[in-house]
């Protein structure tokens, strides 16, 4: 159960945080109960997803990629909720097949056989485990594969703002509402007595409207 109030979202009036809205449910065919638990702090939710918003849409990565590097991050960061949400982005809004994002979550960049998004991942992998690791070497292989300045700050952006999502929903325990295949293939979870189970509705391959 969630440590804080999941607000309502048919009290929300704002402008902005309903085009947030309406944003996240185009990629995720509902609004998750993340975004409900951030409308707690709602000036910051404003600007803290418009933002996100601009790190996926403004960069040099596509979104195919930006997802990818949710999914490994919040996997690596052990966020079964962030995982899925990214699960579902790439299942529902961007059409990749289940049994890949299965797998991806299961063997991770293993099953990547594109050498730039196997270099994004890794590069992601290793700034979010090990920063001061980093080196010119691994900045350098990212200007090899295409990206300027603009991609690098973007990339590493992402990364940081992946894990601050992923603290948040570790720390308040958001509830989870998210298709419970995510979390049994990356996270090997089993329902326990009492768990609830998640919305198992919820970005069914096939079910985006034409």
């Amino acid at each position: 159960m969630a440590r804080v109030k999941i607000i309502d979202p048919t009290t929300v009036t704002d402008p902005v945080s309903l085009e947030l809205f309406a944003w996240v449910a185009e990629a995720e065919g509902e609004v998750p109960n993340h975004f409900l638990v951030e409308m707690n702090f709602p000036e910051y939710f404003n600007v803290k997803l418009s933002s996100t918003r601009v790190l996926w849409e403004a960069g040099e990565l596509t979104m195919e990629e930006v997802q990818h590097i949710g999914v490994v991050v919040s996997r690596a960061n052990n966020c079964t909720y962030c995982t899925a949400a990214f699960c579902t982005i790439l299942s529902y809004a961007l059409e990749k097949e289940q049994d890949y994002v299965t797998q991806l979550l299961d063997q991770g960049v293993e099953v990547v056989d594109d050498r730039r998004l196997r270099t994004l991942l890794e590069f992601a992998l290793k700034a979010n485990d090990d920063p001061q690791a980093v080196t010119d070497e691994e900045i350098e292989a990212l200007r090899e594969i295409g990206l300027t300045d603009k991609g690098i700050v973007q990339l590493v952006h992402l990364v940081s703002d992946f894990a601050s999502y992923n603290r948040i929903n570790q720390v308040l325990k958001t509830d989870y509402d998210y298709r419970d295949i995510w979390r049994q293939a990356g996270f090997g979870w089993v329902q326990g007595e009492g768990e609830a189970a998640g919305d198992n509705t919820r970005g069914l391959p096939g079910s985006k409207p034409a």
